[in-house]
C-alpha cells in the first residue's frame, strides 16, 4: 500500500512542479520563521504536494523512495520555519500515537546501554517517539512500569533483561527473555554456543584449572548461561570446582563486583589458570584484582569476559571476550515491535529470535605456562 502511495505522489508531484517552474531560491520567499506555519503552506513553499512533504516530516515507509535530496530541502525548511508537525491531529486521524516504552534495568555502560542504543536507532529512523524507565531491579517497579506505560498509550514495549510476568493487551519484545508468555516475542543469545566457544578457547590453550564468574540472581541470563556452562564442561571434560565458583551480587554496574569475587577466589588458595566472567564488567574487576596480588595477565592467569562491551578492546591488556551482537539485539526488537504494530490482527508471530555469539580473542588470554 505505502509503494502505491509514493507511487501516485511522485506521478503527481513531478508535472505539478513543471507547470509552476518555481525556482527554489525563491519558492518559499513568502514563509516567515515568525509566524506558524501549516503543512500545507509548507508543501507550497516549497512547490511539492503536501503528500510528499507529510511522508518525509512523518518518516512514514513511503518516504525511502522520495529521493535525499529533497528530503535534505523538506528538513532544511521546516527547521527554518520552525515548523512542527501536528502530533495531536496526527494520532486522531490514524488513531495512533507512534509511542512505544522500553524497560532496562539501568542506564550505564554495558549491556544495557548498547543494547538501547540498537532500539533508539531503528525508533527514530521510524519516526516513533519513545519513554525509557529503569527499575533498578526493584520488584514494585517492574509489576508497575507497564501499567504506568499503558496508560501513556504506548503501542508496544520492549523489556530488556526484563522478564515479562503477564500477557500485556500491547506487542512485547522481550531482549534476552527466557519465559513462554503470549504476546511476547523473546529474543535471545545461543548461550550453549557462546559457552562451547569460551571454554573450547582456553581449553585449546591448556587451561584446565578454570574460575567461574556467575552473573546476579535477578539477571535474565544467569541460570541459561551457566547451564550451558555446565554442559559445555561435561563435553570437554572440565571439572566445575564448586570452590572455584563465584556469584556477583548486586545491582551496581561497576567493575568492583568483579574485583571482590575475585579477591574472594584468590585468597581462597585453590589454584587455577583462567577465568570466564560474567560479563565484560566484571572481568575488568577480575583483572585489577589478579594483578593486585603480582600475578600477570595472561602469563599467570587468562581472563575472559562476555558481552564485548565498548571499552573491552582499549582495556590493558585489551579484553578477550564473548561478544553479544547488543546493538544489533536492540535493532532487532525494535524492528520486531514495529512490524508487530503495523499488523495488530495477525495471530501467528515469532515466539523466538535467536542471535548467535562470536569469540573476539585479544591479549587478555594466553597459553598455559608449564
Amino acid at each position: 500500500m505505502s509503494s502505491l502511495l509514493a507511487m501516485r505522489v511522485r506521478l503527481w508531484e513531478t508535472p505539478r512542479m513543471l507547470r509552476k517552474k518555481i525556482p527554489e531560491s525563491r519558492v518559499s520567499s513568502s514563509l516567515s520563521p515568525n509566524r506558524p506555519v501549516s503543512l500545507k503552506a509548507l508543501a507550497a513553499g516549497l512547490g511539492l504536494a503536501p503528500a510528499t512533504v507529510s511522508l518525509v516530516i512523518n518518516r512514514a515507509p513511503a518516504a525511502r523512495s522520495i529521493p535525499a535530496r529533497t528530503k535534505d530541502r523538506i528538513f532544511a525548511e521546516a527547521k527554518r520555519l520552525n515548523y512542527r508537525a501536528n502530533f495531536v491531529a496526527r494520532s486522531l486521524r490514524h488513531q495512533r500515537t507512534y509511542t512505544v516504552g522500553v524497560v532496562v534495568p539501568e542506564i550505564g555502560e554495558g549491556y544495557g546501554a548498547l543494547v538501547l542504543s540498537g532500539i533508539e536507532e531503528h525508533l527514530l529512523q521510524e519516526g516513533y517517539f519513545y519513554f525509557v524507565v529503569s527499575h533498578r531491579h526493584r520488584a514494585n517497579l517492574k509489576e508497575e512500569y507497564p501499567r504506568i506505560l499503558l496508560e501513556r498509550a504506548v503501542e508496544g514495549i520492549i523489556a530488556v533483561d526484563t522478564p515479562s510476568e503477564h500477557p500485556l493487551p500491547v506487542p512485547v519484545i522481550s531482549v534476552s527473555g527466557h519465559r513462554t508468555v503470549e504476546g511476547v516475542t523473546n529474543i535471545v543469545l545461543d548461550h550453549s554456543r557462546a559457552a562451547r566457544l569460551a571454554l573450547k578457547h582456553l581449553f585449546d590453550l591448556g587451561h584446565c584449572k578454570i574460575a567461574f564468574i556467575r552473573g546476579q540472581s535477578f539477571s535474565s541470563d544467569t541460570e541459561p548461561r551457566w547451564r550451558a556452562i555446565e554442559e559445555a564442561s561435561a563435553e570437554l571434560g572440565l571439572p566445575v570446582n564448586p570452590k572455584l565458583t563465584a556469584q556477583l551480587e548486586g545491582d551496581s554496574s561497576s567493575p568492583v563486583l568483579g574485583y571482590e569475587v575475585t579477591k574472594e577466589l584468590l585468597d581462597a588458595g585453590e589454584e587455577f589458570t583462567a577465568l570466564f566472567a560474567f560479563n565484560d564488567v566484571s572481568a575488568i574487576g577480575a583483572i585489577r584484582a589478579i594483578r593486585e596480588t603480582g600475578r600477570k595477565v595472561p602469563e599467570d592467569i587468562s581472563v575472559i569476559g562476555f558481552d564485548d562491551i565498548q571499552s573491552a578492546a582499549f582495556q590493558n591488556p585489551s579484553l578477550t571476550t564473548v561478544r553479544q551482537p547488543l546493538r544489533k539485539m536492540g535493532q532487532i526488537a525494535a524492528e520486531t515491535l514495529l512490524q508487530r504494530i503495523a499488523n495488530p490482527k495477525k495471530i501467528r508471530y515469532a515466539k523466538t529470535i535467536n542471535v548467535e555469539p562470536e569469540l573476539i580473542i585479544r591479549e587478555s588470554t594466553g597459553r598455559l605456562r608449564r
